[in-house]
């Protein structure tokens, strides 16, 4: 199986880089291809898949990884779906069983949510933060008002890094090498490797 993972930016790129290898079965091979912003990835996505439609075969999944940031998350999902179905691809959310070429997947509200959703890994790539997991504020990361970027951002802050602001692909790389698949409170991330280990085994 292989996979070719569309994202928005190029700190999904750096994060994804970094967990797959833990999350994927050894034989699963992937590619991750960045874009410049969800608006670019957005506008460029219907001639994407339709390309992909001429010559993908069943050993392929697309994977689209996109922040949810303020928009309706049932908006945003109906919008990737419909791309897909004007490209003629058969997704997860459309398909029964293993029959899907394509998975769409929000992450929620940012992917710093999915950071803020393992902290051990913050702490351990950062060791001047102090952050308690169990304070209601970081408790369920993709509930956290106001912004997931920013409100790392502040974290980090606090503890004296990042000061005249936060460098968002090293800081995504950092933190994705400590980060345990298995440990994450953030929902979505839940999501998106329940379904990585779906389509790997």
């Amino acid at each position: 199986m292989h996979l070719e993972i569309l994202v928005e930016e190029p700190s999904a790129e750096a994060a994804l880089e970094c967990l797959l290898p833990r999350i994927l079965v050894s034989t699963t091979t992937f590619k991750i291809y960045p874009y410049e912003g969800k608006r670019d990835l957005l506008k460029k996505l219907p001639h994407r898949l339709r390309a992909y439609r001429r010559w993908i075969t069943a050993d392929y999944c697309i994977i689209i990884l996109i922040d949810r940031d303020n928009d309706d998350c049932h908006d945003l999902k109906n919008r990737l779906e419909q791309y897909a179905r004007d490209a003629n691809f058969p997704t997860k959310t459309s398909s029964s069983g293993r029959s899907y070429l394509l998975v769409n997947r929000l992450a929620i509200e940012e992917l710093e949510a999915w950071f803020l959703g393992d902290l051990d890994a913050v702490r351990s790539a950062y060791p001047k933060v102090r952050i308690n997991e169990f304070s209601a504020r970081y408790r369920h990361p993709d509930q956290i008002a106001g912004g997931t970027w920013e409100t790392l951002e502040r974290v980090f802050r606090r503890a004296g890094y990042f000061q005249t602001g936060m460098p968002k692909i090293e800081v995504a790389r950092k933190i994705s090498a400590f980060m345990d698949p298995h440990r994450n409170r953030s929902r979505s991330f839940q999501v998106f490797r329940d379904v990585i280990l779906q389509i790997s085994n």
